[in-house]
């Protein structure tokens, strides 16, 4: 087979920059050895389903060598808008994508693994694929040689007979793990735990950040929020801010003549498992609430969230980038936490593209509400991007603030 063009591959729609690639040595090596065992064992493209493929790099260059019908599965939407940007770019068709259910992995005899971050997430897929996939089925695990730990192994261990690393290559190594062990009558995942400092439960599938814990920035953020319940002028930030940023705020509002009191269109902007619409949801029944991620893994998380509480009738869950599905201008209020990594880069990128977002999805005099680790001082960007911004909160390591919709 002729090279595959794997330098042609592009990360968009999500962020593009000198140091961040849309593939790397991980891939080329599952590439490498899917060929030699698709042949050796005589396997077709329907045969094979691939996790964790970024940027579409496994699955295009196997497809590319004539492997049709190929399953898989990617949990972030940027992922899979780029995956098909990428195949339409390369002209390569004959592949399908699924969630991470039976349909992905039903029948199947090869799985290939890009090795996620999480330990609770490669115990879920660990578990998926020795639930469902065929007797026989052998998986094939790689990742860089400076994410992988023992435990990883250890895990696999659970649910294959077999688990056997790789000698590592260009910084990379595989596990090939088969044997595939009897599963539990229930999956170990999504799992739920009780938060009742904030009323709450939330439900968490394994790949959603932070599992079913309230990561310590939400926290932060829900305490602001509790600490308004039951006030009259409730989320009214302005009330909070300097003089001029008051007057600014009630001129937009009285031009506008439809802000209502309290905000009645509410989005949390990469809601993650919902901890913030849920909490919003149940202290405030007249709003409607809009929650939407990029990962599969936390939209899925978060609409059980919302059965957990009693609310999913009034919060609508989306899997989307950055809210690109939802209405410009619509918003009274984004609830945001935005993450500071992209994969295993630290990299502003990600909030940068949700703050620009939330100024689409603002009206005029909406509010942006958003928690961050102090040390980033977003707070200028927030004021370019969105309107003004003052501080509401500050704890030792994180700072909230209130961004008007200029």
């Amino acid at each position: 087979m002729n090279e595959f063009g794997f330098e042609r591959l592009r990360r968009a729609p999500d962020v593009e920059a000198s140091n961040l690639f849309a593939y790397d040595a991980t891939d080329r090596l599952l590439v490498e050895r899917a060929l030699a065992l698709s042949a050796e064992q005589r396997l077709s493209g329907s045969d094979i389903a691939v996790i964790g493929d970024e940027y579409g790099a496994i699955t295009l260059a196997l497809t590319d060598a004539g492997y049709r019908g190929i399953r898989l599965h990617q949990d972030l939407v940027t992922g899979r808008r780029a995956l098909a940007r990428n195949a339409d770019e390369l002209g390569i068709s004959g592949f399908e994508s699924h969630e991470l259910d039976s349909s992905l992995l039903e029948g199947a005899r090869l799985v290939l693994l890009q090795l996620p971050k999480s330990l609770a997430e490669l115990e879920e897929i660990a578990d998926a694929v020795a639930r469902w996939a065929a007797p026989d089925v052998v998986l094939v695990a790689g990742g860089r040689v400076k994410h992988m730990t023992l435990a990883q192994n250890e895990l696999l261990g659970r649910s294959f007979a077999e688990v056997q690393p790789q000698r590592a290559e260009r910084k990379s190594r595989l596990i090939v793990a088969s044997g595939a062990l009897a599963v539990p009558a229930q999956p170990p995942h999504p799992q739920r735990a009780e938060h009742p400092e904030f009323g709450l439960t939330l439900v968490a599938h394994g790949g959603a950040f932070a599992a079913n814990r309230i990561d310590i920035g939400t926290r932060v953020l829900l305490e602001v929020l509790a600490g308004e319940a039951g006030s009259a002028a409730q989320l009214r930030r302005s009330a909070r801010l300097a003089p001029e940023s008051r007057r600014d705020h009630a001129e937009l509002q009285n031009s506008s003549g439809v802000m209502p009191d309290e905000p009645q269109v509410v989005v949390d902007l990469g809601c993650g498992t919902g901890a913030l619409a849920a909490h919003y949801a149940l202290h405030h029944p007249e709003a409607h609430v809009m929650a939407t991620d990029r990962s599969a893994a936390a939209t899925a998380s978060a609409r059980e969230t919302m059965m957990a509480n009693g609310v999913a009738d009034r919060v609508t869950v989306t899997h989307d980038d950055a809210g690109s599905d939802l209405p410009a201008a619509g918003a009274d209020l984004i609830l945001l936490n935005p993450p500071f990594h992209l994969g295993a880069s630290v990299h502003t990128g990600a909030a940068t593209r949700l703050f620009a977002a939330s100024a689409r999805l603002l009206r005029p005099g909406g509010e942006l509400l958003t928690v961050f680790n102090s040390s980033l001082a977003y707070r200028p960007e927030l004021t370019r991007l969105i309107g003004r911004t003052e501080q509401v909160h500050r704890t030792s390591k994180f700072t909230v603030t209130c961004s008007i919709r200029r």
